[in-house]
């Protein structure tokens, strides 16, 4: 994300994350994921699932916000997302944490 300054906190706080998780044959192509994800990271695929519908595939692995959009917005939830644990570097810990090392 571009800001026009930085903010103070850039170094210790993370954008969320998540990976993206489809059940594909449980997907009925209706593309509400896909029109819907504020960073486009899916788009429809070009095979069938078992049902005869194109369902989503990710496109932009790592870019997912863990908005859960797509699944709340899913009518057969056959989308899912699991957040990544944050992992900061170690400059931004705190003094104290990294004193008991």
């Amino acid at each position: 994300m571009e800001f026009w300054r930085t903010p103070l906190d850039a170094d210790r706080v993370r954008e969320p994350q998540a990976d993206v998780h489809i059940i594909e044959d449980h997907c009925k192509g209706c593309e509400f994921c896909v029109e819907y994800c504020p960073r486009d990271v899916l788009a429809m695929a070009d095979h069938f699932n078992r049902k005869g519908y194109h369902p989503p595939k990710v496109v932009k692995v790592g870019e997912c916000l863990h908005c859960n959009l797509c699944e709340r917005i899913c009518p057969e939830y056959a989308i899912f997302t699991i957040e990544v644990p944050a992992v900061l570097p170690a400059a931004a810990l705190p003094a104290a944490s990294m004193a008991g090392s």
